[in-house]
């Protein structure tokens, strides 16, 4: 009879326990090890009864709930011992560099590590280091040439030192991997460059179809980072809020849930094949759809997507996008909309990922941009903002690279006071300048 002690690489189980998907994604994410089931703690064999039903569930934990599949790292073998029968998990370490409980996603929850003789649940220090590690590889954004030979990233480092990051210029760029291996700009450079070509259209239409246009705004052209900025509080200023004061307490709804918006749209970024065109959002009377071309990443299936298992198209992109905050490693995003509205808001195809939302209401036909800005700053700016101050940022949220001299146009003021309360509304935290004063852009922040 075999002596049996756990250790960093052994774990002894009496009998199969849901526990043991833990227990496998703990060996995965550190050096690998061996699960024995039949053998109680202290080392006493008591053998597996019920051996097929067992080998059933364990292939079923294998299978479909772990996630990267680690099926190529584990070995199942069937032993014996005084008698009685053992079955033996050899699992490698794991070729990824984290892997989870499909159910928990990439959260402590779901990301253990063996730890001497037990499972210890991951930091999400680690957890996120890790995580982005899996983008470190070769993709079409690194491979495929800038249309541009020259640009530059003056946004993009405004961001990252916002972040609390410090680059160096000399590796700025090699570590963000923005050129290829020939050294010249890649894609990648070109989206999230100052200035590029790549436009980014945001259409309102008249009426639940497309025969007629109210309003078409273009917010690309520069780094990406910005324009999704842009796109954000302009959904903002769309989200108008009807308040019914008949109810204690006061009843806010609003057009549309803007955490599902928001999640839909970086989506669509992150996961968009930019090598065939720009994602697109279109608003209607009665929803909003964003559009994203590609269809699904290799390998993903609906139900992976449904049930948010992270593999996105862009892998470098998406680590800027969780370098600088903007998502979350957690896979959240499509379970967020699909607990919200369902599944059938969804419209997937082999080209492309359709995410209609639908409103609380039909809204009203003829109503300008720059009223619903002006109605969201109402309602999110402090008491000390005056009144010219509320029009600018509507005006800014509508159109973060409007001229004072525009500004001042359509508020009815001098430049002069137009660039008197931009300088207040900057001391106030309420807006900030990106870029430079010749081709920068106004953001609202808050």
């Amino acid at each position: 009879m075999q002596d049996y002690i756990e250790s960093n690489c052994l774990e002894l189980k009496e009998k199969y326990t849901d526990t043991i998907c833990k227990e496998i994604v703990a060996f995965l994410n550190a050096e690998g090890g061996t699960i024995i089931i039949g053998v109680c703690d202290d080392g006493n064999v008591v053998g597996v009864k019920d051996i097929d039903n067992t080998l059933r569930k364990i292939s079923d934990v294998i299978t479909s709930q772990i996630e990267p599949n680690p099926q190529d790292e584990i070995k199942t073998e069937i032993k014996f011992d005084s008698g009685k029968t053992l079955i033996y998990l050899v699992i490698a370490k794991g070729s990824k560099n984290i892997y989870c409980q499909k159910k928990y996603g990439f959260s402590s929850t779901g990301c253990s590590i063996r730890i001497g003789s037990t499972c210890k649940t991951m930091t999400s220090e680690q957890i996120k280091i890790r995580y982005e590690n899996n983008f470190l590889d070769a993709e079409y954004m690194i491979k495929k040439k800038s249309c541009r030979a020259e640009v530059s990233f003056r946004e993009l480092k405004i961001y990252y030192a916002e972040r609390g990051y410090h680059l160096d210029d000399k590796s700025f760029e090699q570590n963000l991997q923005l050129r290829n291996a020939e050294g010249s700009y890649n894609l990648l450079a070109e989206l999230l460059s100052d200035r590029n070509e790549i436009p980014f259209n945001f259409v309102k239409f008249n009426g639940n179809d497309k025969t007629a246009i109210c309003e078409r705004n273009d917010y690309g052209y520069g780094c990406l980072i910005t324009t999704y900025e842009r796109i954000k509080n302009r959904l903002l200023a769309e989200n108008i809020c009807i308040s019914d004061t008949t109810k204690r307490p006061r009843l806010d709804q609003y057009l549309f849930d803007f955490d599902c918006v928001n999640e839909a749209i970086l989506n669509a970024l992150v996961h968009n094949d930019w090598t065939i065109t720009e994602p697109q959002i279109f608003l209607f009377d009665d929803r909003i759809e964003i559009l994203s071309h590609g269809g699904l990443p290799r390998n993903m299936t609906r139900q992976d997507f449904f049930d948010g298992i992270s593999r996105p198209r862009n892998t470098a992109l998406m680590r800027i996008f969780l370098s600088l905050g903007l998502v979350e490693h957690t896979g959240h995003g499509i379970p967020t909309i699909v607990k919200k509205y369902g599944k059938d808001v969804f419209d997937i195809s082999e080209n492309h990922i359709r995410c209609i939302i639908p409103f609380a209401w039909k809204r009203t036909v003829g109503e300008s941009v720059s009223e619903k800005a002006v109605e969201y700053v109402f309602r999110n700016a402090s008491s000390k903002t005056n009144d010219t101050e509320q029009k600018i940022l509507g005006l800014l949220i509508a159109n973060g690279r409007c001229t004072a001299k525009q500004m001042a146009s359509q508020v009815g003021v001098t430049t002069r006071t137009i660039e008197r309360n931009l300088a207040t509304l900057q001391k106030k935290g309420k807006i900030e300048r990106v870029g430079s004063k010749k081709v920068g852009s106004w953001i609202v922040i808050g």
